[in-house]
């Protein structure tokens, strides 16, 4: 096959500038060839390189006597105790899902997965973050079946839970849906298994499904905007195999224990390329791979597409040579493919060959850890407009606009897709709070939640930063997790536009804060950047994905709010509408600042709950809707009504942070009045739970009625 000739058009089309190719061309000391160009094309995008956020990405707090591996691994790891780990990490397949939602979402489940357990780690839950346009879009109906069936049909067929994760619509998303995928894995905290390369002359092993052509070019496609010719992208989408991918697992951490395994990489983005160039380069070698052995599944592949594939359920391994007949009977045992395809070599080379012609001769080390790195230009974003006057609303008609609101009704519609109860291990499912589940044989429990509310990052993207990791925070609080560790998705518009890099800049400041005011360091994490069509970026959407320890199951705080509970509100409530859902939903109006976010508050705050939690009946945390919101949402999950004291709509739906509702029976509420007194914090009571009707001051309605609202509202949109 005749290789095309390299033109501006094409150089433009593997994401290059004009300077980056001339730089190119520098360090080689000549033009490169079509695979070539296309090696240095997937190592050097956004996707791969993290050019333009390693700057500020670099100033997160990633350390912590909890953390045994952090950022720069296929997850980052922290202990949980008693010899075991949790890995864990976040993930986008933002622009795959649009252009083709099931598979899109699926491989992004399949990909976060192995991310996991080439580690060594036993996945044990998962979530997902999504984000979609408009309700009433034409795409958006599309978009949300097949990414939910995506996740489900992946997902549940691996056999994995689903633990939590969060479901939103804004006109921001109409033409770029987003797709964050976390998964989480138990491993023995000896026995966690690194991507470094080490010794020379060692084999270099492909193992799992054969290369085919889908997904050629998908890292470069994730690094740019979308525009009128997205549909041409379809075949830059990958296709995934869940069974197989069970079967890898399987087979993976067999071969884990049997000793052969030097170092291991997923093939995930940028596929074969990619995870030989950074295995060889975190180890400070270089890698020969030799293509006519690299097991295919279509005739005639170049080698360009062989190097650039993301056909899923692949992994690349250096093995102990000594060791390969038992490595590769595991393997043939599970009925895969396993392949030597090269081996690792002392010079700072990444040479390929295909039937003994040279394909690409490159210094690996240029390619990975010096790729281009740009300091781009940003401007603060300006601080909002002080909010106008809000008029005040009946509070039960406030309500009822929430909950048949998509953003904020039930998404059972949603979660009933994912198999939450797989390994029988969930203690919580997903609905109301932080999913939990329990580690198998012992009394331990790992919390997960998943946070972001991107109007706050857009209006102050320093302290919507800061209210991500704070409301994941009182989300593991809520149910008496010490909070561990988080996980960064970054999903943000094109970073050369200043204003879009002000709000990453701002977000990550908000971000490092409170991870460090929190403890809870960020381990692991991804960055989606270009998320824009025809120029109309996404809302900024720093998801933070977090994990937390309960170390015995009578510390889990559960929901049990039963007739006769008392309500406390712990925290102050100034009554900030700024920003809040009630604006948007019954005012149309998007304006204000965010609330901010005081971290000393919130760590004291959250030390109070864990302290007392055995006296703690049902806990939620304040967020969207305020005070009106949590209350209803803790009386419908238990069945029973409510009511507070106030009817003034600042005070039931201003969305003031740090905040939480319990409820608990008299005397333990007195009990928690004294010791709130003791600790400084303000706790004080604003109703009660009880009866068949949900009451705010004078105003009341059954909560029948209302719940039948809640429940059915995202159905009956997307149903």
């Amino acid at each position: 096959m005749t290789e095309p000739a390299i033109t501006d058009d094409l150089i433009a089309a593997h994401g290059f500038t004009l300077e980056e190719y001339a730089e190119v061309k520098r360090i080689l000391n000549r033009d490169p060839n079509y695979t070539e160009m296309g090696i240095f094309s997937a190592m050097w995008n956004e996707h791969c390189s993290y050019k333009s956020s390693k700057k500020w990405l670099r100033t997160l707090p990633t350390t912590g006597p909890q953390v045994i591996c952090g950022p720069g691994e296929n997850a980052g790891v922290v202990d949980i105790g008693d010899g075991q780990a949790l890995v864990f990490k976040m993930e986008s397949h933002n622009h795959p899902s649009y252009i083709e939602p099931y598979q899109g979402a699926a491989t992004g489940v399949g990909g976060i997965l192995r991310d996991v357990f080439t580690m060594g780690a036993r996945p044990i839950a998962s979530m997902n973050s999504l984000s979609f346009g408009r309700p009433d879009h034409p795409k958006t109906r599309q978009l949300v079946h097949g990414v939910v069936a995506g996740i489900g049909g992946y997902g549940n067929c691996f056999g994995v839970p689903c633990a939590g994760g969060e479901v939103r619509f804004d006109s921001a998303y109409d033409g770029n849906c987003l797709v964050n995928a976390f998964a989480a894995g138990l491993a023995d905290a000896d026995r966690i298994f690194y991507s470094a390369a080490s010794g020379v002359g060692m084999p270099v092993v492909y193992l799992g499904a054969k290369t085919g052509r889908d997904g050629v070019g998908g890292a470069t496609m994730a690094s740019a905007e979308f525009d009128d010719t997205i549909e041409e992208k379809r075949p830059t989408v990958q296709v995934g195999d869940p069974f197989t991918e069970k079967r890898l697992m399987e087979a993976t951490l067999e071969l884990m224990a049997t000793g052969a395994v030097i170092s291991i990489q997923d093939m995930g983005a940028a596929g074969l390329t990619c995870s030989a160039v950074e295995m060889g380069d975190k180890g400070g070698l270089g890698v020969k791979l030799n293509l006519e052995a690299v097991p295919q599944r279509e005739e005639n592949m170049t080698a360009y597409e062989m190097m650039l594939s993301e056909s899923q359920e692949r992994m690349l391994m250096v093995l102990k040579p000594e060791l390969e007949a038992e490595a590769r009977a595991v393997f043939e045992k599970w009925d895969l493919d396993f392949a030597i395809v090269g081996e690792t070599i002392a010079e700072d080379r990444f040479l390929i060959t295909l039937n003994g012609d040279v394909k690409a001769d490159l210094p690996l080390s240029k390619l990975a850890s010096t790729a281009p790195e740009y300091d781009r230009p940003w401007v603060e974003t300006p601080r909002a407009d002080p909010l106008g006057d809000v008029a005040g609303v009946d509070p039960i008609d406030g309500l009822r606009a929430l909950i048949s609101d998509p953003n904020y009704a039930a998404k059972n519609w949603v979660f009933e897709q994912y198999d939450t109860m797989v390994m029988a291990d969930s203690a919580r499912t997903p609905g109301i709070g932080a999913g939990i589940i329990r580690i198998h044989g012992t009394d331990k429990s790992i919390a997960f939640t998943s946070d972001v509310t991107p109007r706050y990052v857009k209006a102050n993207p320093l302290e919507g930063g800061k209210q991500a990791v704070a409301e994941a925070y009182r989300n593991l609080t809520a149910v008496g997790a010490t909070p561990l560790a988080t996980t960064d998705n970054m999903n943000f518009g094109n970073p050369e536009k200043p204003e879009i890099m002000g709000q990453f800049v701002g977000a990550i400041k908000g971000i490092g804060q409170a991870v460090a005011a929190l403890d809870m360091p960020i381990v692991s994490g991804n960055v989606s950047l270009y998320n824009e069509t025809d120029g109309a970026a996404i809302l900024p959407t720093p998801t933070i994905g977090a994990v937390g320890l309960i170390d015995h199951p009578d510390h889990i705080i559960g929901h049990e709010v039963r007739e006769g509970h008392v309500a406390l509100l712990l925290g102050e409530t100034i009554g900030h509408l700024g920003q809040s859902a009630l604006l948007a939903a019954v005012h149309g109006r998007v304006e204000g600042d965010a609330p901010p976010v005081d971290l000393t508050r919130e760590k004291a705050h959250g030390d109070f709950i864990r302290a007392n939690r055995e006296m703690i009946k049902a806990c939620t945390d304040l967020s969207d809707g305020g005070l009106a919101l949590a209350a209803f949402e803790l009386a419908e999950a238990a069945g029973v009504g409510v009511t507070l004291d106030t009817d003034d709509t600042a005070q039931l739906f201003g969305e003031d942070q740090g905040r939480y509702l319990i409820a608990c029976n008299f005397d333990q509420a007195e009990a928690l009045m004294i010791a709130a007194g003791q600790a400084g914090v303000p706790l004080t009571t604003v109703g009660k739970f009880g009866g068949q009707d949900v009451t705010f001051g004078a105003t009341s309605a059954r909560l029948s009625d209302l719940s039948q609202i809640y429940r059915s509202a995202f159905a009956d949109t997307f149903a």
